[in-house]
Protein backbone atom coordinates (compact mmCIF):
# COMPACT_ATOMS: atom_id res chain seq x y z
CA UNK A 1 0.00 0.00 0.00
CA UNK A 2 1.44 3.52 -0.80
CA UNK A 3 1.98 6.52 1.29
CA UNK A 4 -0.94 8.24 -0.24
CA UNK A 5 -3.34 5.56 0.50
CA UNK A 6 -2.89 5.76 4.15
CA UNK A 7 -2.66 9.07 5.25
CA UNK A 8 -4.81 11.90 3.26
CA UNK A 9 -2.73 13.64 0.53
CA UNK A 10 -1.06 17.25 1.84
CA UNK A 11 -1.57 20.62 -0.03
CA UNK A 12 2.44 20.02 -0.60
CA UNK A 13 2.02 16.94 -2.70
CA UNK A 14 -0.53 18.62 -4.96
CA UNK A 15 0.67 21.85 -5.45
CA UNK A 16 3.57 24.08 -5.78
CA UNK A 17 4.00 27.02 -2.80
CA UNK A 18 0.75 29.19 -2.85
CA UNK A 19 1.53 32.83 -3.87
CA UNK A 20 -0.97 35.62 -3.17
CA UNK A 21 -1.59 37.87 -6.14
CA UNK A 22 -1.10 40.52 -6.77
CA UNK A 23 3.01 40.27 -6.03
CA UNK A 24 5.77 42.11 -7.70
CA UNK A 25 7.53 39.58 -9.81
CA UNK A 26 4.00 38.59 -11.40
CA UNK A 27 2.71 42.04 -11.41
CA UNK A 28 6.24 43.08 -13.72
CA UNK A 29 5.92 39.70 -15.81
CA UNK A 30 2.42 40.26 -16.66
CA UNK A 31 3.25 44.40 -18.10
CA UNK A 32 6.14 43.05 -20.14
CA UNK A 33 3.51 40.68 -22.03
CA UNK A 34 3.24 43.31 -24.58
CA UNK A 35 0.84 42.74 -27.71
CA UNK A 36 -1.66 40.87 -25.57
CA UNK A 37 -4.22 43.73 -24.82
CA UNK A 38 -7.16 41.92 -26.63
CA UNK A 39 -6.90 38.53 -24.77
CA UNK A 40 -5.83 40.20 -21.51
CA UNK A 41 -9.26 42.48 -21.36
CA UNK A 42 -11.01 39.28 -22.56
CA UNK A 43 -9.39 36.97 -20.08
CA UNK A 44 -10.02 39.48 -17.25
CA UNK A 45 -13.83 39.90 -17.90
CA UNK A 46 -13.99 35.60 -18.62
CA UNK A 47 -12.44 35.07 -14.87
CA UNK A 48 -14.47 37.80 -13.12
CA UNK A 49 -17.79 36.49 -14.10
CA UNK A 50 -16.59 32.97 -13.62
CA UNK A 51 -15.43 34.32 -10.28
CA UNK A 52 -17.84 36.45 -9.05
CA UNK A 53 -21.06 35.90 -10.72
CA UNK A 54 -22.58 38.89 -9.10
CA UNK A 55 -21.27 41.60 -11.52
CA UNK A 56 -22.88 39.97 -14.28
CA UNK A 57 -26.43 40.01 -12.48
CA UNK A 58 -25.71 43.63 -11.36
CA UNK A 59 -24.69 44.55 -14.57
CA UNK A 60 -28.23 42.76 -15.82
CA UNK A 61 -30.25 44.78 -13.30
CA UNK A 62 -28.70 48.17 -14.48
CA UNK A 63 -28.62 47.74 -17.66
CA UNK A 64 -31.65 45.29 -18.59
CA UNK A 65 -33.71 45.39 -15.72
CA UNK A 66 -32.72 42.31 -14.27
CA UNK A 67 -35.01 39.84 -16.44
CA UNK A 68 -32.01 38.40 -18.62
CA UNK A 69 -32.40 34.79 -20.13
CA UNK A 70 -28.79 34.62 -20.63
CA UNK A 71 -27.54 34.29 -17.54
CA UNK A 72 -28.75 30.95 -17.00
CA UNK A 73 -26.19 30.11 -19.51
CA UNK A 74 -23.75 31.64 -17.83
CA UNK A 75 -24.29 30.03 -14.39
CA UNK A 76 -23.81 26.79 -16.83
CA UNK A 77 -20.10 27.14 -17.88
CA UNK A 78 -17.54 25.41 -16.41
CA UNK A 79 -14.86 27.71 -14.43
CA UNK A 80 -12.51 26.24 -17.08
CA UNK A 81 -9.91 28.12 -19.54
CA UNK A 82 -7.60 26.34 -22.00
CA UNK A 83 -4.64 28.61 -23.48
CA UNK A 84 -3.12 26.47 -26.27
CA UNK A 85 -0.39 27.67 -28.73
CA UNK A 86 3.58 27.86 -29.64
CA UNK A 87 6.89 27.34 -27.11
CA UNK A 88 7.50 30.46 -25.87
CA UNK A 89 3.91 32.28 -26.93
CA UNK A 90 3.23 33.85 -23.51
CA UNK A 91 0.73 31.52 -22.75
CA UNK A 92 2.17 30.32 -19.15
CA UNK A 93 3.71 33.64 -18.39
CA UNK A 94 -0.17 34.50 -18.47
CA UNK A 95 -1.66 32.17 -17.01
CA UNK A 96 0.57 32.36 -14.01
CA UNK A 97 0.07 36.12 -14.00
CA UNK A 98 -3.32 37.41 -14.95
CA UNK A 99 -4.15 37.15 -11.07
CA UNK A 100 -2.48 40.31 -10.55
CA UNK A 101 -4.59 42.18 -13.06
CA UNK A 102 -7.89 39.97 -11.73
CA UNK A 103 -6.70 40.87 -8.27
CA UNK A 104 -7.18 44.93 -9.01
CA UNK A 105 -10.11 44.58 -11.12
CA UNK A 106 -12.06 42.93 -8.13
CA UNK A 107 -10.68 44.05 -5.39
CA UNK A 108 -10.04 40.94 -3.86
CA UNK A 109 -6.63 38.78 -3.02
CA UNK A 110 -5.95 36.31 -5.40
CA UNK A 111 -4.20 32.75 -4.57
CA UNK A 112 -2.15 31.22 -7.35
CA UNK A 113 -2.09 27.04 -6.99
CA UNK A 114 0.32 25.43 -9.70
CA UNK A 115 -0.24 21.97 -10.20
CA UNK A 116 2.97 19.94 -9.97
CA UNK A 117 3.20 16.98 -12.47
CA UNK A 118 4.27 14.57 -10.04
CA UNK A 119 0.33 14.78 -9.35
CA UNK A 120 0.28 11.85 -11.96
CA UNK A 121 1.85 9.77 -9.59
CA UNK A 122 3.97 6.61 -9.58
CA UNK A 123 1.58 4.16 -11.54
CA UNK A 124 0.03 2.74 -8.72
CA UNK A 125 -3.78 1.56 -9.50
CA UNK A 126 -5.79 4.31 -8.42
CA UNK A 127 -3.21 6.42 -7.58
CA UNK A 128 -3.50 9.35 -10.24
CA UNK A 129 -7.21 9.19 -9.57
CA UNK A 130 -6.97 9.78 -6.00
CA UNK A 131 -4.63 12.33 -6.13
CA UNK A 132 -6.66 14.41 -9.11
CA UNK A 133 -9.08 13.95 -6.82
CA UNK A 134 -7.35 15.29 -3.77
CA UNK A 135 -6.32 18.25 -5.52
CA UNK A 136 -9.79 19.36 -6.84
CA UNK A 137 -11.74 18.18 -3.27
CA UNK A 138 -8.74 20.95 -2.04
CA UNK A 139 -9.68 23.82 -4.72
CA UNK A 140 -13.74 23.31 -4.28
CA UNK A 141 -12.95 23.38 0.15
CA UNK A 142 -10.54 26.69 -0.26
CA UNK A 143 -13.38 28.27 -2.67
CA UNK A 144 -16.28 27.72 -0.52
CA UNK A 145 -14.48 29.32 2.48
CA UNK A 146 -13.56 31.97 0.26
CA UNK A 147 -17.02 32.21 -0.71
CA UNK A 148 -20.05 34.30 2.04
CA UNK A 149 -23.83 35.75 1.41
CA UNK A 150 -21.79 38.84 0.61
CA UNK A 151 -20.12 37.49 -2.13
CA UNK A 152 -16.17 36.49 -2.61
CA UNK A 153 -13.77 37.56 -0.83
CA UNK A 154 -10.70 35.92 -2.46
CA UNK A 155 -10.36 33.85 -6.05
CA UNK A 156 -8.51 30.52 -5.98
CA UNK A 157 -6.82 30.32 -9.72
CA UNK A 158 -4.96 26.70 -10.42
CA UNK A 159 -3.06 26.58 -13.40
CA UNK A 160 -2.36 23.45 -14.92
CA UNK A 161 1.19 23.88 -17.49
CA UNK A 162 1.57 20.65 -19.42
CA UNK A 163 -1.83 19.50 -19.37
CA UNK A 164 -1.09 17.47 -22.14
CA UNK A 165 0.78 15.11 -19.69
CA UNK A 166 -2.27 15.01 -17.63
CA UNK A 167 -5.97 15.23 -19.68
CA UNK A 168 -4.69 13.54 -22.55
CA UNK A 169 -7.36 12.54 -25.03
CA UNK A 170 -9.02 9.20 -24.36
CA UNK A 171 -8.97 8.05 -27.32
CA UNK A 172 -5.60 7.58 -27.59
CA UNK A 173 -4.23 4.12 -28.98
CA UNK A 174 -1.35 3.27 -26.41
CA UNK A 175 -2.72 5.67 -23.31
CA UNK A 176 -2.60 3.15 -19.98
CA UNK A 177 -5.80 2.67 -17.69
CA UNK A 178 -4.28 4.96 -15.32
CA UNK A 179 -4.45 7.60 -16.97
CA UNK A 180 -7.78 7.34 -18.83
CA UNK A 181 -9.04 6.68 -14.88
CA UNK A 182 -6.86 10.31 -14.40
CA UNK A 183 -9.01 12.33 -17.17
CA UNK A 184 -12.33 10.66 -15.44
CA UNK A 185 -11.22 12.21 -12.36
CA UNK A 186 -10.38 15.21 -13.80
CA UNK A 187 -13.57 15.55 -15.63
CA UNK A 188 -15.51 14.79 -12.50
CA UNK A 189 -13.81 17.86 -10.69
CA UNK A 190 -14.57 20.12 -13.06
CA UNK A 191 -17.99 18.72 -13.00
CA UNK A 192 -18.27 19.05 -9.11
CA UNK A 193 -17.45 22.97 -9.45
CA UNK A 194 -19.62 23.75 -12.19
CA UNK A 195 -22.79 25.52 -11.35
CA UNK A 196 -21.16 25.55 -7.67
CA UNK A 197 -20.79 29.49 -8.25
CA UNK A 198 -16.99 29.36 -6.30
CA UNK A 199 -14.62 31.96 -7.04
CA UNK A 200 -12.05 29.00 -8.45
CA UNK A 201 -10.74 29.40 -11.86
CA UNK A 202 -8.85 26.49 -13.47
CA UNK A 203 -6.52 26.95 -16.69
CA UNK A 204 -4.88 24.94 -18.48
CA UNK A 205 -1.62 25.31 -20.42
CA UNK A 206 -0.73 23.21 -23.13
CA UNK A 207 1.41 22.85 -26.79
CA UNK A 208 -0.59 19.95 -27.89
CA UNK A 209 -4.13 21.35 -27.82
CA UNK A 210 -5.22 18.77 -30.30
CA UNK A 211 -3.96 15.74 -27.93
CA UNK A 212 -6.92 17.48 -25.11
CA UNK A 213 -9.41 15.07 -24.17
CA UNK A 214 -12.49 16.21 -26.33
CA UNK A 215 -14.52 16.18 -23.45
CA UNK A 216 -12.08 18.55 -21.50
CA UNK A 217 -11.97 20.81 -24.64
CA UNK A 218 -16.40 20.79 -24.85
CA UNK A 219 -16.20 22.04 -21.19
CA UNK A 220 -13.87 24.88 -21.23
CA UNK A 221 -15.56 28.02 -20.71
CA UNK A 222 -13.07 29.73 -23.12
CA UNK A 223 -9.91 28.60 -25.75
CA UNK A 224 -7.05 31.22 -25.43
CA UNK A 225 -4.95 30.81 -28.53
CA UNK A 226 -1.11 32.08 -28.47
CA UNK A 227 0.49 32.78 -31.28
CA UNK A 228 3.85 34.18 -32.41
CA UNK A 229 4.47 37.73 -32.44
CA UNK A 230 3.25 40.03 -35.11
CA UNK A 231 6.09 42.74 -36.81
CA UNK A 232 3.21 45.04 -34.75
CA UNK A 233 3.84 42.84 -31.53
CA UNK A 234 7.52 42.37 -31.98
CA UNK A 235 8.03 46.19 -32.37
CA UNK A 236 6.05 47.06 -28.74
CA UNK A 237 8.20 43.95 -26.99
CA UNK A 238 11.82 44.99 -28.47
CA UNK A 239 11.15 49.39 -27.89
CA UNK A 240 10.44 48.31 -24.32
CA UNK A 241 13.07 45.41 -23.79
CA UNK A 242 15.80 48.11 -25.33
CA UNK A 243 14.43 50.91 -23.57
CA UNK A 244 17.55 52.74 -22.29
CA UNK A 245 20.35 51.55 -24.42
CA UNK A 246 20.54 53.85 -26.32
CA UNK A 247 19.39 51.87 -29.89
CA UNK A 248 18.09 54.00 -32.65
CA UNK A 249 14.31 53.52 -33.83
CA UNK A 250 15.55 52.43 -37.47
CA UNK A 251 17.46 49.82 -36.30
CA UNK A 252 14.71 48.44 -33.84
CA UNK A 253 12.44 48.46 -37.20
CA UNK A 254 15.33 46.47 -38.71
CA UNK A 255 15.45 43.71 -36.05
CA UNK A 256 11.74 43.38 -36.53
CA UNK A 257 12.12 42.54 -39.82
CA UNK A 258 14.91 40.25 -39.11
CA UNK A 259 12.83 38.43 -36.59
CA UNK A 260 10.06 37.78 -38.64
CA UNK A 261 9.13 35.04 -40.77
CA UNK A 262 10.93 33.84 -43.74
CA UNK A 263 10.32 31.30 -46.30
CA UNK A 264 11.37 28.01 -44.59
CA UNK A 265 11.91 29.75 -40.66
CA UNK A 266 9.36 31.06 -38.45
CA UNK A 267 9.39 34.18 -36.67
CA UNK A 268 10.73 35.10 -33.30
CA UNK A 269 8.55 33.90 -30.10
CA UNK A 270 8.09 36.36 -27.38
CA UNK A 271 10.50 34.15 -25.48
CA UNK A 272 13.29 33.99 -28.43
CA UNK A 273 13.10 38.27 -27.88
CA UNK A 274 13.13 38.79 -24.47
CA UNK A 275 15.02 35.66 -22.72
CA UNK A 276 17.44 35.16 -25.97
CA UNK A 277 17.98 38.06 -28.07
CA UNK A 278 18.12 41.22 -25.92
CA UNK A 279 19.96 39.58 -23.24
CA UNK A 280 22.74 38.25 -25.35
CA UNK A 281 22.98 41.77 -27.01
CA UNK A 282 23.60 42.59 -23.44
CA UNK A 283 25.95 40.08 -22.60
CA UNK A 284 27.96 40.86 -26.21
CA UNK A 285 28.61 44.33 -24.84
CA UNK A 286 29.03 43.63 -20.89
CA UNK A 287 31.72 43.89 -19.01
CA UNK A 288 33.63 46.89 -21.83
CA UNK A 289 31.42 48.51 -23.61
CA UNK A 290 28.01 49.65 -24.19
CA UNK A 291 25.59 47.52 -26.15
CA UNK A 292 25.43 48.56 -29.83
CA UNK A 293 23.36 48.90 -32.63
CA UNK A 294 25.29 46.65 -34.72
CA UNK A 295 25.23 43.81 -31.65
CA UNK A 296 21.77 43.62 -31.92
CA UNK A 297 21.54 43.39 -35.73
CA UNK A 298 24.17 40.75 -35.72
CA UNK A 299 22.83 38.60 -33.21
CA UNK A 300 19.07 39.22 -34.90
CA UNK A 301 20.72 37.76 -38.03
CA UNK A 302 22.63 34.53 -36.42
CA UNK A 303 20.70 33.80 -34.00
CA UNK A 304 17.88 30.78 -34.90
CA UNK A 305 14.09 31.32 -33.63
CA UNK A 306 12.22 28.37 -31.23
CA UNK A 307 11.06 25.48 -33.87
CA UNK A 308 7.51 25.96 -34.44
CA UNK A 309 6.05 22.87 -31.95
CA UNK A 310 3.83 20.21 -33.78
CA UNK A 311 1.78 17.46 -32.38
CA UNK A 312 4.41 14.98 -33.18
CA UNK A 313 6.84 16.22 -31.13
Amino acid sequence: MSRRNEHATSQDDLFHPVIELPEPTRRARYDRLIGLDETKLRLRKEAALLADPRRLRSWAAQYHGGDVAALALFADRAPLFVFAGDVGSGKSALAESFGCDLADWLDLPVYLYRLKLATRGSGLVGEMTSLIGDAFTHMHTVGKRASGSGGARAVQLLVVDEADALVQSREAQQMHHEDRAGVDAFLAGIDGLTGAALPVVIVLCTNRVGALDPAVMRRAAATFTFTRPSDEQRHAVLTQALDGLGIRPETVRKVVVLTGPTEGRPGYTFSDLTQRLVPAAVFHAFPDRPVMDEDLLALAEEMEPTPIFTEER
